[in-house]
């Protein structure tokens, strides 16, 4: 059954001199309103324990460009900083809800440079996009259609560190479901390798990063040995943003390709929760846990399966797969990150990540027999653990154990083959 779906589709456009100065004096303006809200709610929650809300800081707004002082902000378009008022109002509704820390300062050097646009400050004609105070609409790379018969209802205009400019259009879009898929899949993410399955394949890690390295580390050595202001210093740093870009460009792609692979062949998907910014900690590990960047996997794997009519199942962090005899059930009590293969009491000599990935099959599967949910949710106890991990051990304990090599049969763990 297909289901509509808010989707965003980006490109790369190049704008004119006048759109070019256009746009950057709204990106300024943008940060300049966000900030200057931000001081006013700071201000009215900390000397007053007041809040502030988004029909107060509108009526704000509409003062400043009154002023001698802030009478330039009526030179832009007003739906962006209306806009940036409103993502404001939902940083604090966030705070608030305790679901996000508290609202920061937007930096001209560190932050995202964007503005965005809705319905009444663009028009689209004809496969043009013309914004707000332009004349001409912008020349937009159209590197793939957008969905036929849709308009976008949102625009998001936004230059990055190396100078590109990108326009993000949302769109309402019809997701068809994927053919149904006999197949399942466990997976254990790594740094040698990127995933390792629980059919016993494993997919490098292109480690893209490390690939750039010596690139990269010679591009900011001429960085920083350029006098701060000068002309040639603000070229220097435009390259390594170049390089810093290619490199999450490729990994990107790769990803995109990686999950939707794992996605088309697969029912379901069941991965693990891991505490990515616990791990960061490590100072030895955190460039390389950095550079697999498995969160976003992660996140691609989520969407494309809630798109694709798939099954995604996160079992618990605590979950002792590496440590986990897939044949007799027994748990190792200490097992090294430098050993890769060890060899039970039972006689199995296991491969670490894919004993690892058979374990995860094996408990994602009797978790959503069980009924538990995707996200596992945190108890309020004092050992945190989750309910999944816990109908997980239960679960499995009447679950036969998958011999090494042997593949799984969907139908023998009583999920129907969801």
């Amino acid at each position: 059954m297909t289901q509509q779906v808010k989707r965003a589709f980006k490109y790369r456009f190049y704008p004119t001199t006048e759109q070019a100065a256009e746009l950057s004096r709204t990106f300024g303006c943008v940060r300049l309103v966000y900030n200057k809200a931000l001081e006013e709610r700071t201000r009215a929650w900390y000397g007053e324990q007041r809040r502030i809300s988004y029909v107060q800081s509108s009526a704000a707004l509409t003062e400043w460009k009154k002023t001698q002082e802030l009478a330039f902000l009526s030179e832009v378009s007003s739906v962006p900083l209306q806009q940036a008022l409103r993502h404001l109002q939902a940083a604090f509704g966030n705070f608030f809800a305790k679901r996000a820390k508290y609202p920061r300062y937007k930096s001209r050097k560190k932050s995202r440079a964007s503005a965005e646009y809705t319905r009444s400050a663009f028009k689209w004609r004809d496969g043009q996009l013309t914004l707000a105070k332009m004349a001409e609409p912008l020349s937009v790379r159209w590197s793939r259609p957008l969905p036929q018969g849709s308009e976008p209802t949102t625009v998001t205009v936004s230059c990055d560190a190396a100078g590109r400019w990108f326009v993000s259009m949302l769109v309402e879009d019809t997701i068809a479901p994927a053919p149904a898929a006999n197949a399942v899949v466990g997976i254990d993410a790594g740094i040698t390798s990127l995933v390792t399955l629980s059919t016993g394949e494993k997919i490098a890690n292109p480690k893209h990063e490390r690939r750039d390295r010596a690139r990269l580390a010679k591009a900011q050595r001429d960085l920083s040995r350029k006098a701060k202001g000068s002309a040639n210093r603000g070229k220097a740093r435009r390259r390594v943003a170049k390089l810093h870009a290619r490199i999450a460009d490729r990994r990107r792609d790769f990803l995109h390709k990686l999950s939707t692979r794992l996605v088309r062949e697969n029912q379901t998907v069941v991965i693990e929760d891991l505490a990515v910014r616990n791990l960061m900690r490590n100072g030895t590990l955190a460039r390389a846990i950095s550079d697999a960047a498995w969160t976003d996997l992660r996140r691609m794997l989520e969407y494309k399966c809630a798109w694709y009519g798939r099954e995604l199942v996160v079992i618990d962090r605590w979950f002792p797969s590496s440590k986990l005899c897939g044949t007799c059930g027994t748990i190792r009590g200490k097992l090294p990150l430098n050993v890769r293969e060890w060899t039970c009491g039972c006689g199995t000599v296991h491969d670490r990540d894919v004993n690892a990935a058979r374990n995860t099959l094996a408990a994602g599967l009797a978790a959503s027999a069980c009924g538990d949910g995707v996200r596992p949710q945190r108890e309020s106890s004092r050992t945190g653990r989750s309910s999944v991990k816990q109908e997980s051990q239960r679960a499995t304990a009447g679950v036969p154990r998958l011999p090494a090599g042997e593949e799984v049969n969907v139908d023998s763990f009583g999920n129907g083959g969801r």
